[in-house]
């Protein structure tokens, strides 16, 4: 760990900033100010309008755009509502590039340096790739609320908050390899169970991002039971002409699938424990187990208290950024028990 301290640093400063983007990101969606910058120019959009008219230039480009025109224009929206608004989509490609600068500059001066060994310089060059990646799906998620419908695609808002995260834990993957060098026999059959309970909480995120889309968090806003007694609502059934449908795109169906899945984390985590005490497990592999269940514990109230509540902005984010440390533990007890 000690010859490759500045490499592991690197990485985790990597995370950090992914897990701060990702946060100015939630507030961005929240506070729905993702559209404000109707135009992606890499340089130009670094530092906001810097004189008044430059605003108000800003200002009338955002109002051709159906945000504006179908909804603010409404609200009385002034110049200074834009400006908040704007803050935060600004704000949010500003880190976006931030990161690009901390990962590329010190990558080549490693590489140059020759302090990555070549397994290492192949998972970066993935994470440079994931990086760009990430770039153009934040683009083409706003793209899709700039042409009629005056909000994003929330299949594309989801791809763009997934794969934010699979970028961190990935980092941190790599980070993980170096500072725990050694390698050991696997347990084979809590790996296989981690694996999977991996899978089930990226697909619950996915479905996070598609409550945040839709705004399905704003209906139904009881617990444990959805409105009217029911466990399953009726509109489920009604919304959209076929279940798929309903499961994907409806409000009801997507935030049935999205609390029942909660469900369905919490088993197989609280399963994935308990199983872990039949092995002879070391410190650090029980430690992620441990955190595993104290997080997730505390994301199922939170996410019940966030539907309870119509998803105010701080337990909105809240729930986004504890399911970042829920990813954090997955991540690092898959690490330990695979390796």
């Amino acid at each position: 760990m000690k010859q490759n301290k500045p490499v592991i640093l690197w990485l985790l400063s990597g995370c950090a900033l992914v897990f701060i983007m990702v946060v100015v990101g939630g507030i961005t969606r929240l506070t729905n100010s993702g559209l404000s910058m109707t135009d992606w120019h890499l340089v130009t959009d670094t530092f906001p309008p810097m004189s008044e008219e430059k605003w108000q230039d800003a200002f009338e480009e955002y109002k051709k755009f159906p945000e504006y025109q179908k909804i603010n224009i409404h609200n009385d929206f002034t110049l200074s509502d834009y400006k908040f608004i704007y803050f935060w989509e600004w704000f949010h490609r500003l880190i976006g590039r931030v990161i690009g600068i901390v990962f590329i500059i010190p990558f080549i001066y490693f590489l140059i340096r020759k302090k990555l060994d070549k397994a290492t310089v192949g998972k970066c060059l993935i994470l440079l790739a994931m990086g760009a990646l990430q770039g153009f799906f934040g683009w083409f998620m706003v793209k899709s609320g700039l042409v009629d419908n005056p909000d994003v695609s929330h299949f594309r808002l989801s791809l763009h908050l997934t794969f934010a995260f699979v970028t961190f834990a990935y980092t941190l993957w790599v980070a993980l390899d170096l500072i725990y060098p050694e390698r050991k026999p696997a347990i084979a059959p809590l790996k296989k169970l981690a694996r999977i309970t991996l899978l089930i909480l990226l697909l619950q995120i996915i479905y996070g991002g598609f409550v945040a889309g839709l705004n399905a968090g704003l209906i139904h806003n009881h617990w444990p039971l959805m409105s009217d007694g029911q466990f399953m609502h009726d509109s489920i059934f009604i919304e959209k002409p076929s279940l798929l449908l309903a499961l994907t795109e409806g409000q009801s169906g997507v935030q049935f699938v999205h609390r029942t899945m909660a469900y369905v984390v919490v088993a197989f985590i609280v399963f994935l424990f308990f199983k872990g005490k039949k092995y002879n497990l070391d410190t650090q592999q029980k430690q992620g187990l441990n955190a595993l269940v104290i997080i997730v514990s505390l994301q199922f109230i939170l996410g019940v208290f966030t539907l309870l509540l119509r998803v105010p902005l701080w337990l909105g984010l809240a729930h986004q950024v504890v399911a970042f440390f829920l990813l954090t533990a997955m991540t690092f007890t898959l690490h330990r028990l695979s390796k």
